[in-house]
Protein backbone atom coordinates (compact mmCIF):
# COMPACT_ATOMS: atom_id res chain seq x y z
CA UNK A 1 0.00 0.00 0.00
CA UNK A 2 3.07 2.16 0.82
CA UNK A 3 4.37 1.45 -2.86
CA UNK A 4 0.88 3.10 -4.61
CA UNK A 5 0.94 5.93 -1.67
CA UNK A 6 4.17 7.15 -2.59
CA UNK A 7 3.89 6.23 -6.52
CA UNK A 8 1.03 8.72 -6.71
CA UNK A 9 2.63 11.01 -4.72
CA UNK A 10 5.26 11.15 -7.31
CA UNK A 11 2.84 11.16 -9.71
CA UNK A 12 1.24 14.37 -8.81
CA UNK A 13 4.58 16.16 -8.05
CA UNK A 14 5.49 15.30 -11.65
CA UNK A 15 2.13 16.92 -12.80
CA UNK A 16 2.36 19.96 -10.60
CA UNK A 17 6.52 20.62 -12.32
CA UNK A 18 4.85 20.09 -15.28
CA UNK A 19 1.44 22.77 -14.26
CA UNK A 20 4.50 25.06 -12.92
CA UNK A 21 6.75 24.37 -15.80
CA UNK A 22 3.82 25.79 -18.65
CA UNK A 23 2.63 28.44 -15.98
CA UNK A 24 6.38 29.80 -16.00
CA UNK A 25 6.91 29.46 -19.99
CA UNK A 26 3.64 31.23 -20.56
CA UNK A 27 4.38 33.96 -17.98
CA UNK A 28 7.85 34.75 -20.14
CA UNK A 29 6.07 35.18 -23.12
CA UNK A 30 2.89 37.34 -21.81
CA UNK A 31 5.52 39.25 -19.48
CA UNK A 32 3.36 39.04 -16.62
CA UNK A 33 2.50 36.43 -14.12
CA UNK A 34 0.32 34.02 -15.77
CA UNK A 35 -1.32 31.36 -13.26
CA UNK A 36 -3.88 28.66 -14.70
CA UNK A 37 -6.45 27.83 -11.91
CA UNK A 38 -7.46 24.14 -11.22
CA UNK A 39 -10.85 24.37 -12.91
CA UNK A 40 -9.00 25.70 -16.51
CA UNK A 41 -6.19 23.52 -16.30
CA UNK A 42 -8.98 20.46 -15.45
CA UNK A 43 -11.41 21.83 -18.25
CA UNK A 44 -8.88 22.01 -20.85
CA UNK A 45 -7.46 18.29 -20.54
CA UNK A 46 -11.06 16.62 -20.66
CA UNK A 47 -14.38 18.88 -19.97
CA UNK A 48 -16.76 16.13 -19.78
CA UNK A 49 -14.81 14.32 -16.50
CA UNK A 50 -14.95 18.15 -15.17
CA UNK A 51 -18.83 18.30 -15.73
CA UNK A 52 -19.48 15.19 -14.61
CA UNK A 53 -17.70 15.66 -11.22
CA UNK A 54 -19.84 18.66 -10.88
CA UNK A 55 -23.19 17.16 -11.27
CA UNK A 56 -22.12 14.53 -9.02
CA UNK A 57 -20.86 16.67 -6.64
CA UNK A 58 -23.92 18.94 -6.75
CA UNK A 59 -26.44 16.06 -6.61
CA UNK A 60 -25.00 13.29 -4.34
CA UNK A 61 -23.35 15.57 -1.77
CA UNK A 62 -24.76 19.17 -1.45
CA UNK A 63 -24.56 21.67 -3.58
CA UNK A 64 -23.83 24.07 -1.22
CA UNK A 65 -20.61 22.11 -0.89
CA UNK A 66 -20.02 22.61 -4.74
CA UNK A 67 -20.51 26.26 -4.36
CA UNK A 68 -17.95 26.85 -1.55
CA UNK A 69 -15.59 23.89 -0.93
CA UNK A 70 -15.09 22.89 -4.93
CA UNK A 71 -15.67 26.00 -6.48
CA UNK A 72 -13.00 27.20 -4.16
CA UNK A 73 -9.86 24.50 -4.83
CA UNK A 74 -11.27 24.94 -8.47
CA UNK A 75 -10.14 28.20 -8.46
CA UNK A 76 -6.36 27.41 -7.16
CA UNK A 77 -3.40 27.01 -9.02
CA UNK A 78 -3.42 23.99 -10.45
CA UNK A 79 0.17 23.83 -9.45
CA UNK A 80 -0.04 24.19 -5.91
CA UNK A 81 -3.49 21.70 -5.49
CA UNK A 82 -1.05 19.13 -7.08
CA UNK A 83 1.78 19.89 -4.84
CA UNK A 84 -0.47 19.62 -1.79
CA UNK A 85 -1.53 16.11 -2.89
CA UNK A 86 1.30 15.18 -3.62
CA UNK A 87 2.25 15.79 -0.06
CA UNK A 88 -0.43 14.58 1.28
CA UNK A 89 0.33 11.38 -0.50
CA UNK A 90 3.18 10.95 0.61
CA UNK A 91 2.61 11.65 4.12
CA UNK A 92 0.40 9.00 4.20
CA UNK A 93 3.21 5.98 2.71
CA UNK A 94 5.74 7.19 4.81
CA UNK A 95 7.21 4.76 6.82
CA UNK A 96 9.22 5.84 10.48
CA UNK A 97 12.58 5.21 11.24
CA UNK A 98 12.96 2.66 13.85
CA UNK A 99 13.67 4.07 17.02
CA UNK A 100 16.83 1.71 17.70
CA UNK A 101 18.36 2.68 14.76
CA UNK A 102 19.63 0.86 11.60
CA UNK A 103 21.46 -1.67 13.34
CA UNK A 104 19.51 -2.79 16.04
CA UNK A 105 18.93 -6.26 16.98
Amino acid sequence: MRFLLRLASLIALAVAVIAGTIDSIQSVAASSVVITPMGDAWQDMSASSFEALQSTIAYYIHPRFYTIGFQWLMMQPAFAVFLVLSLILWMAGYKKPPVAGRFAA
